[in-house]
């Protein structure tokens, strides 16, 4: 890990072109619903059965505080580029350049700051 943390803290934004607005939220969770949640789960939710049979298991972004903790830079990063070594994939073929800093937002946002219609979305099977 700390080869990919040098190459973060060189590489990941220092902000984000979008803004957390409500409506960024909001997007934000329909992406991660879509997305993420098959392997990072959802609030409140059981782990998904992805998210326990990968190695190694990815963290359950809505469980404990991780990723709502870096900056959103960094978690713009590793949603453009992946992780090596886990099942964590680049998702710059997949997603624009605007979703996934809405994802990124929306992870850099703790879950009860999060607009209702957004807690609901990142809480919904």
């Amino acid at each position: 890990g700390i080869a990919m943390h040098k190459r973060i803290d060189k590489e990941a934004p220092a902000s984000s072109p979008v803004p957390a607005t409500p409506e960024t939220l909001i997007a934000g969770a329909h992406i991660y619903h879509e997305q993420c949640a098959f392997c990072h789960g959802l609030k409140g939710q059981p782990k998904t059965a992805a998210g326990k049979g990968e190695f190694p298991q990815p963290p359950q972004l809505f469980e404990h505080i991780g990723v709502t903790d870096d900056p959103v830079g960094e978690t713009y990063w590793k949603t453009a580029n992946g992780i090596r070594l886990t099942g964590m994939p680049s998702y710059r073929s997949t997603l624009s350049e605007e979703q996934m800093w809405q994802v990124s937002q929306l992870l850099a946002t703790t879950v009860d700051k999060l607009p209702a219609e957004a807690q609901r979305i990142v809480s919904t099977p």
